[in-house]
């Protein structure tokens, strides 16, 4: 059996999700492969509230997907949805 390799990623979180983590980055040892699997370890360590498909994501700067696979040293933001007017 293979124990899953990990992998330090930085995770930014803002707003809400922010007030929720209680911080607002964090450096993390993670065995996940997109950002989904991390937003839900994230979900686990934190309780964070918002569903995944209501977060938007950005990794290294570039807004992406849930779905996007991540790799070491990866810096993801986690942002709630915006409203604005």
């Amino acid at each position: 059996m293979t124990t899953p390799s990990l992998q330090t990623v930085t995770v930014l979180y803002f707003a809400v999700l922010r007030e929720q983590a209680g911080c607002s980055q964090e450096v993390v040892q993670t065995s996940a492969h997109t950002v989904l699997d991390l937003y839900r370890e994230a979900q686990t360590r934190h309780g964070l509230a918002l569903p995944p498909e209501r977060i938007g994501v950005a990794v290294n700067d570039t807004f992406s997907t849930l779905d996007h696979v991540i790799e070491a040293n990866d810096t993801v933001a986690l942002m709630p949805p915006v409203c604005g007017g």
